[in-house]
Parts: structure tokens; sequence; C-alpha cells
């Protein structure tokens, strides 16, 4: 096994251990590619959707947000060229009749399951289709949705006319997009149900490439700044330039952002300009009250995927270190997710040195007292070391211990996640210096 495999296979039992990632419908045998997020998981995700929002949306003065529907109108995918388009080439296999992505395999390849004979390849659209009603027949066809996308842009005059918006301006969603995969896999990295954060942002008919190219790189620098703000390295992403040959239909230009996954350079995040292709087919223009001009706006695409950010996100906090033990000078391995500390999914735990009832109550007291601005774990379970370990292992930024000299002197220990230094300061004041030591990672 080589040590990118091995590092993913640790990844994958540490996140179902400790509660990040479970498989799904696991006591019956479980469903293809399909994943729950527990208690870490949920937290998790929580943080990367909330800071996404709050760096993208509330903190700039030209965006809005809006969160539309699941299933719409055939309509809507007719006009934005979904059921025409959104396919992938499907080869299956004669012997065995397992199905392929023909593009992922090399030509004149055999079947890479039984080495049998593959059929001619044909189109499969990737959209999961479903019933809308108590009958199920054609007219009652519909589909859940594949993107975001198009529920913002068939809101986009609706917004105009609600807020009286000028361009350029952006609106941005968070929400599930379903597709039917031929090979979803690697772990969360591809599955047929996922959850997408994703902008689309206006702005005015182009008169020359330099404008979109000016915009586009402005998308392009705040999206570097976001992947350096979730703890990626610089020099753990490659941004491919999509050759021609290579863009959805809709798109001028494209850049994936790779990110280095244990089990290879894939797409974590994408920027796109989409041209004016979406609002001219839905017949959307806008006016300008001021000039009365009226054009179809053009818009760039800043695309984020929930369950990648967390994947890409776990692989570079993941470090294994040694670190001292109680002997002297011997040390051990310690396996520590360095996380940025905002997105932790618990930023504190409360450690009682004993279970001796003293201890305990003023333990708990603390616990209650920081849950009203952090999210808190307690364990009084064995070793003090050993709980540590656990703490590292899930990345808390901070460790408060309290021992019997917190009877006489008011204070606990805290311990640094990082670093491993300890400090000893007051349980009055404690509140306040977490806050301080959180708000210098954001």
């Amino acid at each position: 096994m080589n040590n990118a495999q091995e590092k993913m296979d640790k990844i994958i039992s540490l996140a179902k251990r400790r509660g990040f990632i479970y498989p799904g419908s696991e006591i019956y045998g479980g469903l293809q590619n399909s994943w729950d997020f527990g208690p870490l998981g949920a937290e998790m995700k929580t943080n990367i959707k909330t800071e996404w929002w709050n760096y993208f949306v509330r903190r700039r003065g030209d965006m809005v947000g809006v969160d539309t529907a699941l299933i719409m109108n055939n309509k809507v995918w007719e006009a934005s060229g979904h059921l025409a388009n959104f396919s992938d080439p499907l080869s299956e296999c004669e012997k065995c009749h397992r199905r392929f992505r023909t593009d992922h395999l090399e030509s004149g390849a055999k079947c890479p399951d039984c080495s049998g004979d593959l059929l001619a390849s044909r189109q499969f659209n990737m959209m999961l289709k479903t019933y809308l009603g108590v009958t199920e027949e054609k007219a009652s066809e519909v589909y859940f949705r594949p993107e975001t996308a198009q529920g913002m842009f068939v809101n986009f005059q609706n917004i105009i006319d609600s807020l009286r918006i000028k361009l350029p301006f952006g609106i941005a969603q968070i929400g599930k997009a379903f597709r039917n995969e031929i090979t979803p896999g690697n772990y969360i990295f591809r599955t047929r149900e996922f959850e997408q954060m994703e902008i689309e942002y206006f702005i005015p008919a182009p008169k020359k490439d330099s404008d979109w190219q000016t915009h586009f790189e402005s998308w392009r620098v705040d999206m570097q700044k976001w992947i350096t703000h979730i703890g990626i390295k610089s020099d753990e992403i490659y941004e491919l330039d999509l050759p021609q040959n290579e863009l959805a239909h809709y798109s001028k230009r494209t850049i994936d952002f790779e990110y280095y996954f244990p089990f290879g350079r894939k797409e974590l995040y994408g920027l796109a300009y989409r041209t004016d292709f979406d609002l001219k087919n839905h017949g959307l223009k806008y006016q300008n009250h001021e000039t009365g001009e009226e054009y179809y706006p053009h818009v760039i695409e800043p695309s984020f995927g929930v369950e990648r950010t967390l994947l890409a996100a776990m692989c570079s906090a993941y470090t294994e270190e040694d670190a001292p033990t109680s002997e002297e000078n011997e040390t051990e391995k310690r396996v520590v997710m360095k996380f940025p500390k905002w997105l932790a999914p618990i930023k504190i735990a409360i450690l009682p040195l004993s279970k001796k009832d003293e201890l305990i109550s003023i333990s708990q007291k603390l616990a209650s007292d920081l849950r009203q601005d952090f999210v808190v774990a307690y364990d009084e379970t064995q070793s003090i070391g050993k709980r540590y370990r656990r703490q590292d292992e899930i990345g808390t930024p901070y460790c408060l211990t309290v021992d019997f000299d917190s009877l006489t002197d008011g204070k606990v220990t805290v311990r640094d996640r990082d670093t491993m230094k300890q400090d000893r300061i007051s349980i009055s004041e404690s509140a306040k210096y977490l806050k301080e030591k959180m708000a210098e990672s954001i």
C-alpha cells in the first residue's frame, strides 16, 4: 500500500470512529456511495457554510442570497440546455454489464472488472428523475436539480424588482444538488447527492474582453484567499485553465482549482465565465433606468462543493507527529487534525483531572458557561493524556483542565492543540481569553 492510500485509509477510519462521516444506511448493508455526517461532520459542514456565507455574502455590499426549490419546472432545464447537454459518455461491459465513464477509459480498453468487451459508447443524461403527483406517467416526470445555479437565474428579475439593485451584483445560494453519476467514488469526493455553495455574479454586457476579465480575475483572487482561509496551502492547489474543447456548453473560460487529494489531483472548486448564455435562454434582460439601455447581463460563476471542502480540509489538517510522553526522553506518535480554529467542530474541551465531586462540579459549571459562546466537549473518562489525544484527533483547539489547585487558586490549565504549551488562566477570565485566541485565526 502506498503512503497516499494509507493516509486516505487512516482519514476514513478516523472519520467514522470519531463521528465525522458514517456509511449511509449501514445497518442494512449500506447504499452505494451514500454517506451520513455524524455529530462532528455536521458541525464542520455548518461551520463551512456559515463562514462561506459570511465571507462572500454578508461582508460584501454587492451580494444577496436566495434559497430555491430542489424541483423546478422542466422548461427550466430545457432552456438551460441540461436536457440536451448534461450527459457523460457511458460504456457497458458485454459480459458483466458494469458501466463506466468512456472518457475515464483508455482507447480500446477492456472492462476494468472482468476484461470483457465494452459495447459502443453512448451518452447518458445525469439528471435524477422522479415523479411529481400521484401517478407515475410521462406527464408527471420531473428532475431533482443537478446544480443550484438555475434557481438563481430564474429569480434574477424578482430580485431586481424587490431590491432595486444595480449591476454588477451577485446572487448566492447554498443547497443540495443531485447527479446520477455513472461512476461515483473516492469516498465523499463524488456522490450522487451533494451540497453546493454557488454564486452567480452578474456584470454589464462587456464592450471588450478586459471588462469581463477584470471581474473574473477578482473572483479568482477571492477564491484563492478562501482556499487559504480553510487551511489549504497554495502548493496543494493546481489551477487548471480548461482548454476550449473541454469547456461546458455555456462557458467561454473556466478555471478548475484542483487539490492534491491522496487519490490524485481532482477538482475542488470551479470558476466559470458563462457569458450571457443563461439569462438570454431564459429571456431575462436588465434595464439600466438611468440610460434606458437594455441587455442580457453576463455571468461569472464561482462554484464550491461543501463535501469536497470538508474532505480537502481533513486531508490538509491530518498530521502525524512525535509528542513527548510521561517518560523522560520518550515520544509517541500523535495524530492531530490541525484545522483552522473557526473550522474545528469542537472548540473547547473541559477535562476534570479526576472524578472527585468538587472537580466535577467546577468543570460542569465551566462547560455550561462556555457553551454560551463555543461548542464545548466535556470528557472525564480515562487518563488526561488519553483525553488530550482524543481531542487532538478531532482538532479541538483548546483543552481546559480543572485540577485540585483550581479549588484554591480559581484557575485552570489551558493547553494549545498545535504547540501543546500550557497556560494557567483564571476561570472567571476563561471566556475572554478564549475569544481572543479564537479571533486570532479569523
